[in-house]
């Protein structure tokens, strides 16, 4: 490719991301600090060949596993609601494609993630060195369970829909920790925030419709 149009495709992609910046804040996602990690985050890292053309559109793009690459507004609204601070230990069920995850790590101190697709891991973890992040860390299984061990978290970030209140998340989740999570069974669920009240119950609000993939149970058996 010539020099004069390298440069062409670069000014467009940036001039893509500063459409999408745009647009996230207008839609309110208006936290600078959630907004700078999202426009530094190269989102056609994560996007598959066939897609890269849309990786600054603001919207879901397929993956590997049947999965997806959420819509950056709902990756802003959701880490918005979070509001994490520089010294969170936070935990995010379903790393994906790891977009979430790397945006994630911009923001807080150390970020557990889960996945059930040994595949998306490994895609995931490859894309995270090549990034060079050092706040992750990794763990394939069953994202429903979350992750005893390194419990109790100061935040917690589901991205596939819970069918109901996740209640073994939620018991490793800070007395007053934040946990932002899809909930319902059906094609379209509720995004809720769950922020603890300090003495073992939450109060819940109910933030947007979304779309994700369900909550499964245990590991994946892929081919």
């Amino acid at each position: 490719m010539a020099k004069h149009d390298a440069d062409k495709d670069g000014d467009g992609a940036k001039a893509a991301l500063a459409r999408l910046v745009m647009s996230l804040r207008s839609q309110g996602v208006s936290d600078p600090a959630v907004l700078n990690a999202i426009e530094t985050t190269p989102r056609e890292l994560f996007t598959p060949d066939l897609f890269k053309e849309r990786a600054f559109e603001d919207s879901a793009l397929p993956i590997a596993c049947g999965q997806t690459i959420s819509q950056p507004f709902i990756v802003g609204l959701m880490t918005q609601a979070l509001a994490l601070e520089p010294r969170s230990r936070v935990l995010e069920i379903g790393t994906g494609s790891g977009y979430q995850t790397t945006i994630l790590s911009k923001l807080a101190r150390l970020v557990y993630t889960v996945e059930r697709y040994r595949t998306l891991m490994g895609e995931a973890e490859a894309r995270f060195k090549h990034l060079g992040l050092t706040n992750v860390i990794t763990r394939f299984g069953d994202g429903g369970q979350g992750w005893p061990e390194q419990a109790p978290f100061d935040r917690i970030l589901v991205t596939a829909a819970a069918p109901g209140e996740p209640k073994a998340l939620l018991s490793q989740l800070k007395p007053t920790g934040v946990l932002v999570a899809p909930i319902g069974r059906g094609p379209v669920q509720s995004l809720n925030r769950y922020t603890g009240d300090g003495k073992g119950g939450f109060t819940v609000e109910t933030m947007t419709d979304v779309r994700f993939v369900p909550l499964l149970d245990g590991v994946a058996k892929e081919p």
